[in-house]
């Protein structure tokens, strides 16, 4: 039963970034990192095998997701995402900040 607990919050977590559709909407100078920096370095990315090619999506490849509640990263699946014409994705990362901080960048489409 532990196991399945983190999965399943994992997959709520990205169903709601999924679907929320603000991330995208934001200017890219307003997309800046997500709440505060945390110490905990991200783990490496979990392996993924990418389906074929979908006409028309874009694979937005899955990421570590910082969960405060259980002072962790939790796994967010890759997904397809429609193809934004004339935008370019560019997927969700971790960023180390001067002070030793890390900072999540969610994905986002850029012109």
């Amino acid at each position: 039963m532990m196991m399945r607990f983190p999965r399943k919050f994992a997959l709520i977590a990205g169903l709601a970034f999924a679907f929320g559709g603000t991330v995208y909407a934001l200017p890219a100078a307003a997309q800046v990192s997500v709440g505060i920096g945390i110490n905990v370095a991200p783990p490496a990315p979990r392996f993924e095998r990418m389906p074929p090619p979908r006409r028309g999506y874009v694979w937005a490849p899955g990421y570590w997701q910082w969960n405060p509640g259980w002072h962790r990263h939790v796994w967010v699946a890759g997904r397809w995402m429609r193809v934004h014409p004339g935008y370019r994705y560019r997927p969700a990362r971790w960023v180390r900040g001067p002070r030793g901080h890390w900072h999540f960048h969610p994905g986002r489409w850029d012109r």
